[in-house]
């Protein structure tokens, strides 16, 4: 017989601090619970009417020790737990500078996940022990809800945006992956496992069996090219968009006032919507790429632009040094009504 757990394993550096949190409200709900049901017992017995010719008892006009006490000891557990659970919160989404992105989306009913090196895998998550692992989370139909028990965290996971969770293996060993938003009548099989293990077999495991397809940065860099984008976005004279290198991560300002921050959701809404937020000074002439490119295909566009994020030029020239690849040739006979022949991509939250 299997032996029975009330908690999952713990196995990563969020865990104990989950755990013992939790442990902290049960045991004070449990004590104020049982403490108020236990004195609503007594005093009922104690005070009731024994019978019609037993006269009223004497009126208690109160106690003010009794009445501070009772008032402060429940706010000062609150702020206790109001803080203590905000401390968790921020640490938990605060994600460290040298974690390893692994690329997540959401599909009924299948969890497709992408390595830094390009190798992908479905409902299956290797990661290195105690190697800080930021997941980038999108959904290609419904809402999903990126849960691993053992680690202590879930996100949700969106259709049309972009969500983050991170966590530090502390455990080698196998734990369960589930989707936890019902997303549909095969909901309960959409599942898999996260495969935790040290970093040289980690290596060997993304080296090893590893399939020829591109990185995402590789992949978004190809993307970027084909599609066009390098004809207008660079710092030539020519420009008709901003150059892309080092925009990610930081505030552009709007033509209709104010700033927004370039981020993930950011440059997939200026993809897909691209007159909505457009960045001053330059003109509305970027098509949209809905239903062109994939979510798959934009997630890779948006590595490629994190990879950017320090330099000072993009991967581009002037319109005069870049001649037209056949690619963007049909891309702007198809897209394109204006007679500028130029394509533009500014970014949303």
């Amino acid at each position: 017989m299997n032996e029975f757990e009330l908690f999952p394993e713990a196995a990563s550096s969020f865990a104990g601090e989950v755990d013992l949190l939790y442990w902290f409200l049960t045991i004070v709900s449990v004590i104020f619970t049982v403490g108020i049901a236990l004195a609503l017992l007594y005093l009922g017995i104690r005070y009731r009417r024994k019978s019609e010719d037993e006269p009223a008892p004497e009126e208690i006009h109160g106690s003010n020790l009794l009445e501070i006490v009772w008032s402060v000891v429940p706010l000062i557990l609150a702020f206790v737990m109001f803080f203590w659970g905000a401390h968790l919160f921020f640490k938990m989404r605060i994600v460290p500078a040298d974690a390893m992105e692994i690329l997540v989306t959401g599909k009924q009913w299948m969890w497709k996940i992408q390595h830094p090196n390009g190798k992908r895998e479905i409902n299956n998550l290797h990661v290195p022990l105690g190697q800080p692992v930021k997941c980038t989370m999108t959904s290609e139909d419904v809402i999903h809800s990126f849960y691993v028990p053992e680690f202590r965290v879930k996100q949700d996971v969106l259709p049309g945006r972009y969500t983050q969770l991170w966590f530090t293996p502390t455990k080698i060993g196998t734990y369960h992956l589930f989707c936890a938003e019902f997303c549909g009548t095969e909901h309960s099989r959409m599942g898999g496992k996260v495969y935790v293990m040290t970093p040289s077999d980690y290596e060997s495991w993304l080296e090893g069996g590893a399939d020829a397809s591109l990185s995402p940065v590789e992949a978004g860099e190809l993307l970027f090219t084909s599609l066009g984008c390098a004809t207008c976005h660079h710092d030539g004279k020519n420009s008709q968009g901003p150059n892309l290198a080092g925009v990610f991560g930081t505030m552009q300002p709007l033509d209709s006032g104010g700033e927004i921050l370039a981020d993930e959701n950011y440059i997939k809404d200026s993809m897909m919507n691209p007159q909505g937020q457009i960045v001053r000074g330059y003109p509305k002439v970027m098509p949209s790429f809905k239903g062109m490119v994939t979510d798959a295909q934009i997630t890779q566009i948006i590595a490629y632009l994190k990879s950017i994020a320090g330099t000072e030029e993009a991967d581009s020239t002037t319109d005069e040094e870049t001649p037209e690849s056949p690619e963007s040739a049909l891309l702007n006979d198809a897209l394109e009504p204006d007679t500028t022949g130029q394509r533009y991509v500014r970014m949303e939250q």
